[in-house]
């Protein structure tokens, strides 16, 4: 298991996750389940803090919104960013403090801003007319609101097309060029204080350059800003560092610490004003903290060697939706040779329910639990009960002992806030 590391390891032939198999979890909890290790959780926002103890560090939601896992997120001193009200209710449930929250997103509605002045999150801007709305409120409200634009930087990292938010052609931000004017009619807003800059230029990121771009970018309307009379108290990079899906390795924290703060100390050197760097981690932190396990239900050749397992793309849309490679190895032949190639396929009624393409393994079996790694980010939280499948539940494992922190659904979850009209059911 190349890049798992000692929280995911063999044990006579059988997956562990840290000191637990994963088999026994299976034969308790059945399958599907995802499984998150809190020590390699533990592992990775201590690589972020240490790397960047300076730094205002807001966990991104949107990643993996499950309770437990935002908790002990929360408990670490972690703010959090969130893309909608209920990602703000999750988060504030989750015991994150709501001045270490970053309210973003491209389409706020007016309940959403409103929820979002109440609790006294920080705004990220994303158009004018959200400006005014967010102004309206704040007045009604009683409140003063400090925001940031989010700016859209032109810049194109090398990532997936679906996850490149920060072109000159995407949807999110004002255009870098312009968003001058955004502060000067913000300055002259009820209720508004324009505190920061904000980007966000993608996710799933090896190349640490264009955040370095990105973040001179910031610097240089931050010098407009200055000029305007805008005191700059922060500069939000956001998120997007990757993770090591293929096992050939990604940028650590130190690592992507090690070309940004440099510039940002420098540049910081030319500014009146003493921002702090903000930055958005939600893969990095999560993602590979968790494995998904599946069973085999049926071995099948015919164009290729077809491994139908019980969980699909309802489960962990990544592969069907962004073609994303994550490793998988079968948890009950850890020290087998590889024998065959195999297209490990999902149960839905769609050709794109392929988990893992053309992969060698041990020979596969019916009944055989196959893992799949790097899980913990846009899984559970981007699934669905697309074909009726109930969603599967989320165990944590700590040492040797392990917690249910959801729980399967059940049928009635299929139809729990349906509403068959009177006349329905009398027909």
């Amino acid at each position: 298991m190349p890049g798992c590391g000692s929280m995911f390891r063999s044990v006579d032939g059988v997956l562990h996750v840290e000191g637990v198999s994963v088999l026994d979890l299976v034969k308790e909890l059945g399958s599907p389940l995802y499984v998150t290790s809190r020590g390699r959780l533990e592992e990775n926002m201590k690589a972020y803090m240490q790397a960047f103890p300076d730094a205002r560090l807001l966990y991104a939601v949107k990643a993996n919104n499950n309770l437990s896992i935002m908790k002990i997120i929360s408990r670490a001193g972690f703010g959090a960013d969130v893309f909608s009200d209920g990602e703000l209710y999750l988060a504030l449930l989750a015991g994150f403090k709501p001045e270490k929250i970053l309210f973003n997103g491209n389409s706020k509605s007016e309940e959403e801003i409103r929820m979002g002045v109440r609790a006294g999150t920080y705004f990220s801007v994303d158009s004018i007319d959200e400006l005014h709305v967010l102004s309206e409120v704040a007045v009604e409200e009683g409140e003063e609101v400090k925001i940031a634009f989010r700016i859209n930087p032109d810049i194109s990292p090398e990532t997936h097309p679906k996850i490149s938010t920060g072109l000159r052609t995407s949807k999110f931000g004002i255009p870098w060029e312009e968003v001058a004017n955004a502060y000067r009619l913000a300055v002259e807003m009820p209720g508004i204080v324009p505190a920061g800059i904000h980007c966000h230029i993608g996710s799933q990121i090896l190349d640490i350059s264009p955040f370095v771009e990105a973040l001179n970018r910031l610097f240089d309307v931050a010098e407009v800003l200055e000029d305007m009379g805008i005191d700059v108290e922060f500069l939000d990079l956001g998120g997007g560092l990757g993770i090591d899906y293929e096992g050939k390795g990604s940028p650590t924290p130190a690592d992507f610490a090690a070309k940004i703060l440099p510039v940002f100390e420098e540049r910081k050197e030319r500014l009146n004003s003493n921002p702090e760097l903000w930055l958005e981690p939600g893969r990095s932190i999560i993602g590979n903290t968790t494995i998904l396990l599946t069973k085999v239900n049926a071995v099948k050749k015919a164009y290729k060697n077809f491994v139908a397992v019980d969980a699909g793309f309802n489960l962990l849309m990544r592969p069907a939706m962004y073609n994303a490679y994550h490793r998988v190895a079968i948890a009950n032949k850890m020290d087998r040779e590889e024998e065959e190639v195999y297209t490990i396929v999902g149960p839905i009624c769609e050709s794109g329910d392929v988990l893992a393409e053309d992969r060698k393994l041990p020979r596969v079996e019916r009944g055989d639990i196959i893992a799949i790694f790097d899980a913990g980010a846009y899984g559970f939280s981007m699934s669905s009960q697309y074909n009726g499948r109930r969603r599967c539940a989320e165990v944590l494992v700590e040492g040797n002992k392990y917690y249910v922190i959801r729980e399967r659904e059940s049928y009635t979850d299929l139809v729990g806030k349906q509403v068959i009209p009177e006349h329905l059911l009398k027909e």
